[in-house]
């Protein structure tokens, strides 16, 4: 693949899409690239989470901590481990290649580099994840609405209420 090629891999994912082409050629050429065999282990449950990842192409397989729920399939330009791109922390899963793959990892120390040479980058970012936040803190509210309604249902508390 050709700079342009990356750039254009890298702007398709969630995050990255709004950044400027210098923000985007400095994560191409400062970034660690990794290629995987099918059925490659890209990190492991519990593993260290130092950065996120990309998909350029190929495919990763995220198994879910529930046996029962269905693996997710990460392609092109998907971004695994976006908390990780500034926080350190824990792998919550598994990652798997399901086929000839590449990632590039993006390092918590490369995204604020990022972040300071392009403040308009590092708004972008602070608006997207200030959403994602609002959107995640009225979901959490609807659900306690719902236990709150089925627990009144089940105390007895509202006869014939309906969910």
């Amino acid at each position: 693949m050709g700079l342009d090629d990356d750039i254009a891999i890298l702007a398709g994912a969630p995050l990255f899409g709004f950044l400027d082409r210098d923000a985007l050629r400095l994560l191409t050429f400062a970034a660690e690239r990794r290629d995987l065999a099918d059925g490659d282990l890209l990190f492991a449950r519990g593993d260290p989470a130092d950065g996120g990842f990309v998909v350029m192409s190929g495919t990763i397989r995220l198994e879910p901590r529930d046996a029962r729920a269905e693996p997710v399939r990460a392609g092109r330009s998907a971004l695994i481990g976006q908390l990780a791109l500034f926080v350190r922390g824990t792998r919550p899963t598994v990652a798997r290649a399901e086929s000839a793959t590449a990632v590039m990892r993006i390092t918590p120390t490369l995204m604020r580099r990022v972040l300071e040479e392009f403040p308009e980058a590092a708004q972008a970012v602070h608006a997207t994840l200030a959403d994602d936040l609002a959107d995640l803190a009225a979901d959490l509210d609807r659900v306690r609405t719902l236990l709150d309604v089925i627990d009144g249902i089940s105390s007895g508390d509202s006869p014939g209420a309906r969910l």
